[in-house]
């Protein structure tokens, strides 16, 4: 029995997430949730592999234990602890900074749950077909207690992914390990008690963004390891005087938080990033794609008025417009995004390449950013996002989005295919494609993360660049 129970009659929250969670039937979620779960997967390695050299990469990686039998990091020969292997691949997969977004949440969950699950199956032995219902699990717990938890001024503050993720990771790991009731509600409770992320790093400069997911992942993992092992902690740990939301929002936690209640999972409320950017600067840039098509040139560009829901004016380093010292800045500011589309006639990886480009610096001085009531309202269901640029001439071009246009299944299917051919050859790649494709009749899902990996040889062929 864990610790600091409910009153008599009463079950705790983090009891209840976990007595829900394991009562789910595999079998309960429909073509369709499989299929998200799996695109979400994929989109995952497509990160990892892409990111797998850039430097926050290559740190993690470089500080992950070897051991004879461990689990893989992607795109490595390495086999390092469960806790190590989750690190470095959460680190990879935010790589990009662009990870799954739950816009409710304000949370990337997909980055912390699918390395914690890749690390678990390769120490345990885990059907396809409950590794996929522990992810979506995971989302669905994670996603949840992110909608109760965050504020637009907590999340200012505090990371979203560092404070939630790790609860709905240790929640999807004790439902693919087979965790008691017991042992589950303390892997949340101690998984609670490592949330953290502070949102310095947009003002600052700082990296350490990127390694916040690994931090999340390696917890969730020690937390599970730890109530394994019969470690016992505090089951109000949501709602107590000292708990979560006492803690981080300073408000009473709600008499209730409840899995699948909705008409849809949470994890079919998440959307695949079309760019690598910020969550908020998704729309907006889209938005001044379409607007970009209707100019002549960039140099005929006086004035651009943004306009996005509060939530995006409000978090951090979204509105910034320099001086950006690194590309990481810049991904988080809406002036820089939108200037750069504007600027470049294009939304890819290389409008952050140059964050000193006069062409685009020229234009982030000529934007106003401003938080309209409309989109604010229609926020989080929808994320809108207006842009208006006002030409020398006197004309205007108006673009409006009502939502965020999500990357497709193919397209993510394309750039996984990109990036893991890049890394592990096409044959191999293919096979991935094919094993995350087949993951519900698979008998052990190890060889999931183990055709992530590279031979020692193969390593040697591939050097970082």
């Amino acid at each position: 029995m864990t610790i600091g129970s409910a009153g008599p009659g009463e079950v705790s929250l983090a009891r209840a997430l976990a007595r829900a969670a394991l009562a789910v039937d595999p079998g309960r979620f429909d073509a369709e949730v499989i299929a998200k779960a799996k695109i979400c997967l994929l989109d995952f390695l497509s990160c990892a592999f892409e990111a797998r050299n850039h430097p926050w990469s290559r740190q993690a990686i470089g500080i992950a234990r070897e051991v004879g039998d461990g689990a893989t990091v992607i795109g490595t020969h390495t086999l390092a602890s469960p806790g190590d292997a989750a690190f470095a691949n959460a680190t990879m997969g935010h790589g990009l900074v662009r990870e799954d977004m739950h816009a409710a949440s304000i949370c990337h969950h997909g980055v912390v749950i699918w390395p914690t699950l890749l690390a678990l199956s390769e120490r345990t032995s885990l059907s396809g077909a409950s590794f996929l219902a522990a992810a979506i699990i995971g989302y669905e717990a994670g996603a949840q207690i992110g909608r109760a938890l965050f504020t637009a001024d907590l999340a200012r503050l505090y990371r979203p992914t560092g404070l939630v993720a790790p609860l709905g990771a240790a929640l999807a790991g004790s439902y693919a390990l087979g965790l008691t009731e017991d042992a589950a509600t303390s892997a949340i409770a101690i998984a609670a008690n490592t949330s953290s992320g502070l949102n310095e790093w947009p003002r600052a400069g700082g990296s350490e963004m990127y390694f916040h997911p690994g931090f999340a992942a390696r917890n969730a993992i020690a937390a599970i390891e730890l109530a394994e092992a019969g470690a016992v902690a505090s089951e109000t740990i949501l709602e107590g005087e000292a708990g979560l939301f006492a803690a981080f929002r300073r408000q009473p936690a709600p008499s209730e938080i409840r899995l699948f209640a909705g008409p849809q999972p949470e994890i079919m409320a998440v959307y695949n990033k079309p760019a690598p950017a910020c969550n908020f600067a998704q729309t907006a840039a889209q938005a001044a794609l379409r607007a970009a098509r209707e100019l002549g040139t960039a140099e005929d560009i006086a004035t651009v008025a943004i306009r996005v829901p509060e939530a995006a004016a409000r978090y951090p380093g979204c509105d910034s417009k320099g001086p950006f010292h690194n590309a990481l800045q810049a991904k988080m500011s809406i002036p820089f995004s939108v200037a750069a589309v504007l600027a470049r006639g294009a939304l890819e990886e290389e409008n952050y390449a140059d964050v000193g480009d006069l062409r685009i610096l020229r234009l982030v001085e000529r934007t106003d950013l401003q938080s309209d009531p409309g989109l604010t309202a229609a926020f989080p269901a929808n994320q809108g996002a207006e842009v208006l640029v006002g030409l020398r001439g006197g004309k205007t071009i108006h673009q409006r989005l009502d939502n965020v246009i999500a990357a497709t299944p193919e397209e993510i299917r394309v750039r996984f295919r990109q990036a893991a051919c890049d890394v592990i050859g096409d044959k191999r790649a293919r096979h991935l494609e094919e094993l995350v494709d087949d993951c519900t009749s698979l008998p052990d899902s190890r060889v999931i993360a183990a055709r992530c990996r590279l031979e020692p040889t193969e390593q040697r062929l591939r050097p970082a660049s």
